[in-house]
Parts: C-alpha cells; sequence; structure tokens
C-alpha cells in the first residue's frame, strides 16, 4: 500500500509535519506518565482505525518496557485486570474524547470525576491535549491512507 500523500515530499505538509511533530514532542514531556500516555495513544488509535499510529505505539510502548498483556488487552481494558486505576480512568476519558460524535453532550461528567480523581490539573491538561492531538494525527494518517508496519520504534522521537 502506498499512501496517497507524503506529508514530508511537499512544502505545506512538511511544514504542517514539522509543527505537529513538535507539539508532539511538548505532550510527550507533559507531566503525565510515559505508559499512561502510549496506552491513551495506543486505544485512540484503534477507536479511529488508524494503522500507522497503532503499529506506532505499540512499538514505543515496546521498547519502552511495556508488557505485550498490557498492549494486547487495550482495546478490551474493561474487562483487563492489568491496568492500575488511575489508567482505567485515562482509557476512559480517552474513548469519551474520541467518540464525541457517537453521543449527544461530549463527554459525561462522571468520566472526567473519575480522571480528575487520579490526576491533576496539569495531568488533565495533558491528557486532554494528548487525547486532541491523537485525533488529529489519526484522521490525518487515515485520510491519506499512511501504512503501517515499517514504523522502528523511536523513529519520530
Amino acid at each position: 500500500m502506498d499512501a496517497r500523500l507524503n506529508f514530508f515530499g511537499n512544502p505545506t505538509g512538511a511544514r504542517a509535519v514539522k509543527v505537529l511533530m513538535g507539539l508532539g514532542k511538548e505532550i510527550k514531556a507533559m507531566p503525565l506518565p510515559a505508559a499512561t500516555q502510549e496506552l491513551v495513544s495506543l486505544r485512540v488509535s484503534q477507536i479511529n482505525g488508524c494503522a500507522f499510529c497503532i503499529d506506532m505505539h505499540t512499538k514505543d510502548a515496546a521498547a519502552a518496557g511495556e508488557t505485550a498483556v498490557r498492549l494486547n488487552l487495550v482495546a478490551a481494558w474493561r474487562e483487563a485486570t492489568v491496568y492500575t486505576e488511575a489508567e482505567r480512568a485515562a482509557l476512559a476519558l480517552a474513548e469519551e474524547g474520541t467518540r464525541v460524535a457517537d453521543g449527544a453532550g461530549g463527554v459525561p461528567d462522571e468520566v472526567w470525576a473519575k480522571a480528575a480523581e487520579h490526576y491533576d490539573e496539569e495531568q488533565l491538561a495533558a491528557l486532554v491535549m494528548l487525547i486532541s492531538f491523537m485525533n488529529l494525527a489519526n484522521r490525518a494518517n487515515i485520510i491519506t491512507q499512511q501504512p503501517a508496519g515499517g514504523y522502528v520504534a523511536g523513529q519520530f522521537h
């Protein structure tokens, strides 16, 4: 499969990707555990069906020491016993923040309240930015059919 568009192959795409990659680095540096960031990124990408980002975040998480069991169970996190309560709250927020078009009213108050039990305001800001960023990246990759499988862990860091 070939991508419809090579973001690095034209000035407009290259400028935009440079800004997005800078934003991605800023988000990674925010006060949110790295494991939580990768789990949230992976779950958002699964929901959106972004093969490129699923490939990237699975490989980056594994390279950082995440276990195969936890990575394989992200899609079924509600039934899995391998996540902390804080990670579960982050995954719930990620799902609701990604599926905003599926229900009226956006993220339910109870989902936000559960996340706020485990994360302070700085971390909540980081979660919101990460979820929003991943949805943007997923959509750009899906629209342009970026192929999956060739990502090397740490390639964009």
